[in-house]
């Protein structure tokens, strides 16, 4: 009597017509989309308890999950400005995904103006300056790859148009309820500030509640559109600014007491000197980093030629 065969699945489905078209179904695709939808189960089975509602939940949200994989490769330059994703059938087989999935992560993308679809073309990646740059997962993918001194440059530029015109306003506004949440931002910055704690949400609270203190909806709107770039950027500037984080929390504390005692020409000095001197911080870590990778690949390169000098002497 023949065994019962398991029931064949969308993805037996698309390797058989991946098959029938020439197309040779690697191992390499299978252990990726095992490894994706695996990391995405267990997360998804995390957040849910594990519960009943886990398997709904991973189909409701993977086009979310498959989404953020493809916007961090096209950020990260995996697929650069002007080239053509992969076809939907390498696209799926790679995932292991439905074409559905697959075009519902490709909206999320469209609409971040990351990628456009064109008939008989295919999907091409949209120029960079056609990018919804403050479109906070879009900042935040640029941070999750690697942050190069020019995008972190044009972000503090941003900050020190936005900053030092709000730590002003907040100033001559003098609310008391504002100006509380400012001092309570900064005295956790105290409390953390030998990394017991969550300095950098410290940090980011100092920042946004200054941008709120300013009575200005549009302004405050704008804090949480860079929300994500901010956190990122504090980190940086904070992983650079070792041995001196004391002199930031100074300044810090100087922007604080030039809006509590209602001067705005000094809070606007004092902000603009703690943004000028963080990005500083910034660029030191960035080129360590940078300096420690070159450095990584010139000693691995130094090995191999010795180990190929080793290999051609004769026994």
């Amino acid at each position: 009597m023949p065994r019962n065969k398991r029931p064949a699945t969308s993805n037996d489905v698309g390797d058989i017509k991946a098959e029938r078209s020439g197309m040779s179904v690697s191992n390499r695709p299978r252990r990726e989309a095992h490894r994706v939808r695996g990391a995405f189960a267990r997360a998804t089975a995390a957040a849910s308890g594990a519960g009943d509602g886990a398997p709904a939940a991973f189909e409701r949200n993977m086009h979310s999950y498959l989404a953020n994989q493809l916007g961090r490769e096209i950020v990260g330059g995996a697929f650069p400005p002007g080239s053509l994703l992969p076809n939907e059938m390498e696209m799926c087989a790679r995932f292991s995904v439905s074409r559905t999935t697959l075009r519902e992560a490709y909206g999320v993308l469209t609409a971040k103006a990351l990628i456009v679809a064109r008939p008989k073309v295919g999907t091409k990646v949209r120029p960079k300056s056609d990018w919804n740059m403050l479109d906070p997962e879009v900042l935040a993918w640029h941070l999750e790859t690697v942050p190069t001194e020019h995008f972190i440059d044009d972000l503090y530029t941003l900050r020190q148009i936005i900053e030092p015109a709000a730590a002003a306003l907040a100033a001559s506004a003098k609310s008391r309820g504002t100006i509380d949440r400012i001092a309570a931002a900064y005295a956790e910055m105290e409390r953390f500030k030998d990394g017991g704690g969550d300095l950098i949400g410290a940090d980011l609270q100092f920042h946004l509640a200054i941008l709120d203190a300013t009575g200005n909806h549009f302004i405050s709107a704008l804090g949480g559109l860079i929300h994500a770039a901010l956190l990122g950027s504090f980190k940086l500037s904070w992983q650079g600014a070792k041995g001196m984080g004391h002199d930031r929390l100074d300044q810090h504390g100087e922007v604080l007491d030039a809006i509590r005692s209602g001067l705005p020409d000094q809070a606007r000095d004092r902000m603009s000197q703690l943004l000028h001197d963080s990005i500083g911080d910034v660029r030191e870590f960035l080129r360590r980093r940078d300096g420690n990778g070159k450095r990584g690949t010139a000693n691995g390169a130094r090995r191999n030629s010795r180990k190929k000098a080793a290999a051609r002497k004769p026994a």
